[in-house]
């Protein structure tokens, strides 16, 4: 069974996640295009964050899937960051159900579109993949972001 929950991120866990998530980016992107947010800067309060976790049976100790977090940019828009599934669990849907869950939120909270940036390399396919399937499309940059050709900006207007 899968379980999405508000994460304060205290725990040993999301902290290993989040070192392979930044390092993954360091080692795919130069360091000038890493957008990834470390720990503190994840606390802030104009940010959710959320971890997935897989508990087969009351017996087994949950298991951290993944991890999503929504930045408010505004009353009306918001952006996606540090999207991560734990390699284990990686092919089993994991993305889609953070994605799915953070798009609900998003729409609670009476947001009007979700905006991301994402790696423009081979290694980002997936996620871009991911997202399209969800509706996103390719937009300028938007927040603080500049054109980047090692990124990719990627938005979505949401229904309510």
């Amino acid at each position: 069974m899968f379980i999405i929950r508000r994460d304060d991120l205290q725990g040993p866990e999301i902290a290993a996640l989040l070192t392979a998530h930044m390092a993954d980016m360091q080692a795919t992107s130069p360091p000038e295009s890493v957008h990834a947010l470390d720990l503190a800067a994840l606390r802030r309060k104009d940010i959710q964050f959320w971890t997935l976790w897989h508990q087969p049976d009351i017996t087994t100790p949950a298991l951290l899937a993944g991890c999503i977090a929504l930045k408010l940019l505004d009353d009306q828009h918001g952006e996606i960051k540090s999207t991560r599934v734990a390699d284990a669990f990686r092919g089993r849907g994991c993305g889609r159900r953070l994605v799915e869950h953070l798009l609900a939120e998003a729409r609670q909270h009476g947001l009007l579109r979700v905006s991301l940036e994402t790696g423009s390399m081979a290694f980002f396919q997936p996620a871009r993949s991911l997202y399209q399937k969800f509706g996103f499309i390719e937009c300028p940059p938007f927040a603080d972001y500049q054109q980047d050709p090692n990124s990719v900006f990627m938005t979505l207007a949401l229904r309510q």
